[in-house]
């Protein structure tokens, strides 16, 4: 028997025993958070998770931000304490005050990197995120923008003139948007991200890093089985990381496991892989050739690559990132910044559809903008000054965050103040609670935004009016909610904030500047209450919900000139 054939046997014993311990340990060692009230789980092993994780998971949503206080105690995998937090003042304390004892838990970092392969410093933490934000900052700056918006406006008429095509071609005027939705993103991010082109638009290309990058979260859904395994063996995760050459043997036989799934993910990553190294190594011949119209090229580009590039040769050399970790952000960028961008564009799109009058008032202001304008593009500050797209902008981001909850862990015992009293299963209150090191913590993102405590009684209704005239109430501003973008959480704020968010915002208001002035759209007849949104690390529609296939069919209309 091989070496390795005669180790699975023990390895398998160990991790049963370490599953009793972990099982044993979460459910019959009392913890301070048995005080906070909170659902009871349904799974002995999944505890509430797989009611959270689940596809249509909204109602158990909604049941942790409207039957409970503004921090609930869940139960997660194998009976580990989670806490659901959406205090302000706690979210504070997570997010800004205390961000060096919330982070993100090694063991996910790590995990995420034994099945991923992704380099460990494309999520960093501590430290290290803040020197990468350093680097980062120029790259997201609003001047940075201005530069990058003749960029997005070109990209997006190609998706226009994409649109037209198929229109023409198939003699019907239902499109899949979610479609063109992703390809214009990808595209935007190719461009405006790394000075690369990955869809011409105008045409069909198969092309084999738009496909990865559109079938990874579905993949990586399918290895929840092994992510639990990597939940459970945290000291051999330990190992890997005091010791690089057993993690390196780990990762290139984790592979070998028999399951389509983790064969499928392997053949992604391999294409993101050598894709990311061939975008930077375009970029690297043309500085270091001896072609000064090809250096000058990198030095004066104006996407976020090239600044990068630049940023970091005029670095102090501590603050320098290694080339390998700048590969690695070439596949982070687009994995974070693509689904994001065209699952809520998609929302806007499909929101527009179920009210018309809201689309019409919309294309009235882009219009009138534009014929102000002489009938030209609308340019950066033009296009985010208009009131209205801004007001559909926060407000589907608020009503519709694309990610649920951000997940952390306390390094340490704290104690997490609280804004408002909360109060506990034996019918006292408290505005403190003793979260034990580490307790699992998720930032209700999706709670915050609808906290009616907050935002009213109409918190649950998509109103863009409410962004209007100054006619946020007084408890939202009072709130404090420490996000960076409109009182929300949508995005995260300062250390863990999305560094693109800025990019994604002009990238949307670009698109639906195009989109509205050129196309009238409207819900397929037969299919009004077809469209569902399935829940997901990032929420995608599907026609009806047990669709197989991520799509959203509109009927799309083409507009005078």
């Amino acid at each position: 028997m091989s070496l390795l054939g005669s180790a699975i046997p023990w390895a398998a014993l160990a991790g049963l025993l370490l599953l009793l311990w972990k099982l044993a340990r979460n459910y019959v060692l009392r913890s301070p958070l048995d005080a906070i009230p909170g659902p009871m789980p349904p799974s002995v092993l999944k505890g509430n998770m797989a009611q959270l994780q689940n596809r249509g998971a909204w109602p158990f949503l909604d049941h942790l931000t409207n039957d409970y206080g503004q921090v609930v105690k869940c139960t997660g995998m194998l009976g580990r304490p989670v806490l659901w937090v959406f205090d302000p003042k706690a979210m504070h304390h997570v997010t800004v005050k205390d961000q060096d004892v919330y982070e993100e838990a090694p063991s996910q970092i790590q995990g995420f990197s034994s099945i991923c392969v992704v380099e460990p410093t494309a999520l960093p933490s501590g430290e290290h995120h803040r020197k990468q934000r350093k680097l980062l900052n120029p790259v997201f700056s609003i001047a940075h923008m201005r530069r990058l918006t003749p960029i997005f406006y070109e990209v997006v008429n190609r998706s226009r003139t994409g649109i037209q095509m198929q229109l023409k071609a198939s003699q019907t005027e239902e499109v899949d948007v979610l479609v063109w939705m992703s390809r214009t993103a990808l595209e935007l991010m190719g461009q405006g991200g790394f000075g690369h082109s990955f869809d011409p638009l105008v045409e069909d290309v198969q092309n084999d890093f738009a496909v990865a990058v559109k079938d990874f979260s579905p993949t990586l859904s399918r290895l929840a089985l092994f992510r639990l395994v990597i939940h459970v063996l945290d000291p051999l995760i330990d190992l890997c990381q005091r010791y690089p050459a057993v993690g390196a043997f780990i990762k290139r036989h984790f592979y070998l496991v028999p399951h389509s799934g983790m064969q499928r993910m392997k053949a992604l990553l391999d294409v993101l892989d050598s894709t990311s190294r061939q975008i930077y190594a375009e970029k690297k011949i043309a500085l270091d050739s001896n072609d000064e119209e090809l250096k000058i090229k990198v030095m004066e580009g104006r996407d976020l690559m090239s600044v990068l590039l630049r940023e970091n040769m005029n670095a102090d050399s501590a603050d320098k990132l290694p080339e390998e970790e700048i590969i690695a952000q070439i596949t982070t960028f687009t994995l974070a910044g693509t689904d994001t961008t065209s699952g809520a564009m998609a929302r806007i799109l499909h929101l527009l559809c179920l009210n018309p009058d809201v689309q019409e008032r919309l294309r009235a202001e882009l219009l009138k903008a534009r014929s102000q304008n002489d009938g030209q593009d609308l340019e950066y500050d033009e296009l985010v000054s208009l009131p209205y797209l801004d007001a559909i902008c926060r407000e589907t981001m608020r009503l519709y965050p694309p990610v649920a909850f951000a997940s952390r862990e306390s390094m340490r015992d704290i104690i997490m103040p609280l804004s408002t009293p909360l109060t506990l299963r034996d019918g006292t209150s408290t505005t403190a609670i003793h979260v034990p090191k580490g307790t699992a913590i998720m930032i209700g993102i999706y709670s915050s935004n609808r906290n009616k405590a907050i935002w009213g009684n109409d918190a649950c209704e998509w109103k863009p009016e409410r962004w209007l005239d100054s006619k946020l109430p007084e408890s939202v501003t009072d709130a404090k909610i420490p996000g960076v973008y409109s009182n929300l959480q949508s995005a995260l704020t300062h250390l863990y904030i999305c560094s693109g968010f800025k990019f994604s915002q002009l990238e949307m208001k670009v698109l639906l500047a195009m989109l509205i002035t050129s196309f009238r759209l409207s819900l397929c007849k037969g299919k009004n209450g077809d469209i569902f949104w399935n829940r997901a690390g990032i929420a995608y529609p599907t026609v009806g919900p047990d669709g197989k296939k991520p799509s959203l069919p509109l009927r799309v209309e083409p507009l005078e000139a």
